[in-house]
């Protein structure tokens, strides 16, 4: 079966660490792609999409911190695009729990678009602002070993 959503460099934004989460993403996307069309059932695809909003969230907060830091021009616009997902999220997560809404094709659909033009759009602008302001494109070697070797953190960060 193919994916929803093959990463290639074409998305990359020059700053590894945010590559890397976005590729987190991505394969969270492709789980409950997985999920839905293998027909995991609900419960499988709702742990998906669960921990897919909880990374997210958790990505979010990293790409706004290196914001904050670098004194990024764009930060509240891009805060308030955040904002707007997850709120849009945690309002189809609750019509989950009260059955007024299904996992679907429909969502994936979305959440692949959403993701897409977000990376290219807004998360581009942001990578190229940080790698011309200081920023490091990519890990220092030790900093790469470690991440290599703690994988199992890296997915929670």
């Amino acid at each position: 079966m193919s994916e929803i959503f093959e990463w290639s460099d074409d998305y990359s934004v020059g700053v590894q660490e945010i590559d890397e989460q976005h590729k987190e993403l991505v394969g969270l996307l492709n789980d409950l792609h997985t999920a839905i069309h293998e027909h995991h059932g609900t419960q499988a695809s709702r742990r998906i999409l669960d921990e897919l909003a909880e990374y997210t969230r958790t990505h979010f907060m990293v790409e706004e911190s290196l914001m904050r830091i670098s004194n990024y021009p764009e930060f509240e616009a891009h805060k308030h695009s955040h904002e707007e997902l997850i709120a849009q999220v945690q309002g189809l997560q609750e019509k989950l729990d009260s059955g007024q809404a299904a996992i679907t094709f429909e969502l994936l659909h979305f959440l692949k678009v959403w993701l897409t033009r977000h990376i290219n759009e807004a998360d581009k602008r942001f990578g190229s602002y940080l790698t011309q302001h200081g920023g490091a494109a990519e890990w220092s070697p030790e900093v790469k070993q470690s991440m290599t070797r703690k994988k199992w953190w890296w997915k929670f960060w």
